[in-house]
């Protein structure tokens, strides 16, 4: 679904308290009654209460449900968006929001910026909007149990990834820096990468494959299994090497470039004492096998590594068992059982490089996304990030103003709207710029389309 942020400069303090309300509502009710609403604001009047739910409904931040039993509203996607984005404003971890450069089954990712006009990356994560019915259909485990719906899960996804982020990032595992975490959404550090999946050719093949096989092997001697470990969730950063001084003739004058594989997406991560860790370790090996045959036409003379040989890695040399450390950081057995079992349910659970043509299926439009059918896997992509114009999150506080600002863009197409005060993130954009250039430096040709 489409994030839109220029409602936010005009929402009132009111706005905000109503939103709240339908959201802590919708712990125990699908679909919150107005009252109730009144009742969680603390708002005096009536009157002020149905103008704030008036104005959050225009603005698609809550719905009005058809044919319901009673007079009440739901939190829509871009109402958990707009709070999320809310607490990240107030703690100065997001002044602006720029490009989409990723959508995927579970998750959209935006570039945004700081106060600073630092680039980083906002992970919203959206799962419930794909194979929703199937979800709802079979969800034995969730009849008791109110808030297990779609936001619910999301926050869950949320909370497991940035824990997980954190405790590779503090053992100086490569990954993006965690930086933020607020309901469904996650901040971090914007890598100025290629994904493995978009590179066609690479000098060294071997060298490449004996690190990320290395990785796998690190994790587990954390006590860790990625779970989803495949091109799509692994950049490679490019390092340049200074040149050797005693290197004879033109050699000397060269440089060369280290690749360093660089994880994302940590949903699926689970503890090498999981009942199906055999099953998961194995497929994050194959996968790699399989795709630096096909990719690369690289196939190692090795077999393995199984998961008998990582086990003999856990706890080695004093390393801690971060799946311990994550569990006693706050992020749950239960949380993780939860999720794991949504997630499964939700055909979250597959190896993806194993189905390239796969097809997503859409929510049905509930909270007015757009037909997802055919969009591949989230893709980060540098090029999108040359120039980005984004804006800010602060604003007047009133309503009005949203028709105001519509009126003025469709009157004046061409020209800048000084109400919209939007300006341009990269603070470097020559730097952005030269990640075009990193084909021809390395050898390394990109996949055609991206």
């Amino acid at each position: 679904m489409k994030l839109d942020t220029r409602h936010m400069r005009y929402l009132a303090s009111e706005d905000w308290r109503v939103l709240t309300a339908v959201e802590m509502g919708s712990k125990n009710h699908e679909i919150v009654p107005t009252p109730l609403i009144a009742q969680i604001s603390g708002l005096r009047g009536g009157s002020g209460v149905h103008k704030c739910i008036s104005n959050l409904a225009k603005v698609g931040l809550i719905a009005k449900v058809k044919n319901a039993k009673y007079d009440g509203y739901r939190l829509t996607y871009g109402g958990l968006d707009y709070l999320a984005l809310n607490t990240h404003r107030k703690r100065k971890d997001v002044y602006s929001v720029g490009n989409q450069i990723g959508v995927g089954k579970e998750s959209d990712i935006f570039v945004v910026a700081d106060e600073k006009g630092t680039q980083q990356v906002l992970k919203i994560h959206r799962l419930g909007r794909i194979s929703f019915r199937t979800v709802k259909a079979n969800r034995d485990y969730l009849r008791n149990r109110s808030s297990g719906s779609w936001m619910y899960m999301s926050r869950l996804a949320a909370l497991k990834e940035y824990a997980f982020m954190k405790a590779l990032y503090k053992h100086d595992f490569p990954v993006p820096t965690p930086l933020a975490q607020s309901r469904h959404t996650i901040v971090m550090s914007l890598i100025d990468a290629f994904p493995l999946r978009q590179i066609s050719k690479v000098p060294d093949p071997a060298s490449l494959y004996a690190d990320l096989i290395s990785l796998i092997l690190r994790l587990a001697k954390y006590g860790l299994i990625h779970g989803d470990f495949n091109e799509f969730n692994i950049l490679i950063l490019e390092n340049q090497i200074p040149p050797d001084p005693e290197r004879q003739g033109a050699d000397s004058q060269s440089s060369d470039v280290a690749l360093t594989p660089v994880l994302i997406d940590f949903p699926q991560m689970l503890s090498i004492d999981h009942p199906d860790a055999e099953m998961y370790f194995t497929r994050d090996v194959n996968c790699i096998k399989r795709f630096f045959e096909r990719r690369f036409q690289f196939t190692s003379s090795e077999l393995g590594p199984f998961l008998s040989d990582a086990r003999k890695l856990v706890s080695k040399d004093g390393s801690k068992r971060l799946d311990v450390e994550v569990e006693a950081s706050g992020f749950s057995r239960k949380m993780a059982k939860e999720l794991e079992i949504y997630m499964k349910e939700a055909g979250f659970d597959g190896d993806r490089s194993s189905n390239p043509d796969a097809r997503l299926e859409s929510e049905g439009n509930e909270d007015g996304d757009e037909d997802l059918a055919g969009i591949a896997e989230a893709i980060e992509d540098p090029r999108h990030r040359v120039s980005i114009n984004s804006s800010p999150l602060t604003g007047s506080g009133n309503m009005e103003g949203v028709a105001q600002e519509q009126a003025d863009q469709r009157g004046k197409p061409a020209e800048t709207n000084p109400a919209a005060m939007t300006f341009t993130m990269a603070s470097d954009t020559s730097q952005i710029a030269q990640t075009s250039d990193i084909p021809s430096m390395l050898g390394l040709t990109l996949e055609e389309g991206t």
